[in-house]
């Protein structure tokens, strides 16, 4: 298995651990996608990923219908999508991506959390180049399926991992432009996605010892409990990694 598949599911766990915390995320996600491309899945991408991952995190389907209903509402707040970047502790690198009505507010929360854990706020561009920048599909196929050929078929979409999971159950993972070519391409062959993502994955990892793995954990805690932050990512070398 590749090593952008082992590192997002070294991280999963951690960044979907709380319920309650991941329908917010995902609701905003979904209230941006509508923002753009309007309230209909099957004319609007992002939304429809967005439907499928709400329904692999076992989100309500009133939650999803709530958060549509929002995005069409006059009155509803305008997110923005905005990715921070900064050095933690130990020199470690961090992306946090966030959805926010309010980048002053946000802005200072982030500054707040890095400084207050040692740390310090970038300025764009300043650790983006460590990450590299990915997607991910999980998809289910046919009892069967000669996954040599499936995997040949998917390289010349752009896939440079691929991970059967188990005999029905699939996961690749591909640069962050293929995104749009491979959800075609998996919709159109009949495939049905259990979930679609974007990650960005660390191009080195730094080990540390305890007390420092302690201090970035403490970092990413705060961060993760922020309710404008989407997803937190850093180049420190995950304990399931080693």
């Amino acid at each position: 298995m590749g090593r952008a598949f082992e590192y997002r599911k070294a991280r999963k766990l951690k960044r979907w651990g709380n319920m309650a915390r991941t329908f917010t995320k995902i609701g905003k996600e979904i209230e941006i996608a509508v923002k753009s491309g309007g309230p209909d899945p099957t004319a609007n991408v992002r939304l429809r990923i967005l439907i499928q991952n709400a329904k692999a995190e076992n989100m309500p389907k009133e939650n999803v219908e709530r958060a549509i209903k929002r995005a069409i509402s006059k009155d509803t707040s305008d997110y923005k999508e905005v990715v921070y970047e900064g050095y933690g502790p130990h020199g470690i690198a961090f992306l946090v991506e966030t959805a926010t009505d309010n980048t002053n507010r946000t802005v200072a929360s982030m500054r707040m959390y890095f400084n207050k854990c040692g740390g310090a706020l970038g300025t764009s561009g300043s650790v983006a180049f460590m990450f590299e920048h990915k997607c991910s599909f999980k998809f289910r196929v046919p009892a069967g399926t000669d996954f040599e050929e499936l995997e040949l078929n998917m390289i010349d979409t752009g896939v440079d991992d691929f991970c059967p999971e188990d005999e029905t159950t699939v996961t690749v993972e591909a640069p962050y432009e293929q995104f749009g070519t491979i959800q075609k391409w998996l919709e159109d062959n009949g495939f049905e996605i259990v979930s679609g993502e974007s990650l960005r994955v660390p191009t080195d990892t730094k080990e540390l010892d305890a007390e420092g793995r302690e201090s970035i954990e403490k970092l990413v805690e705060k961060l993760e409990e922020d309710d404008d932050v989407v997803n937190v990512y850093h180049n420190m070398k995950e304990a399931d990694e080693e």
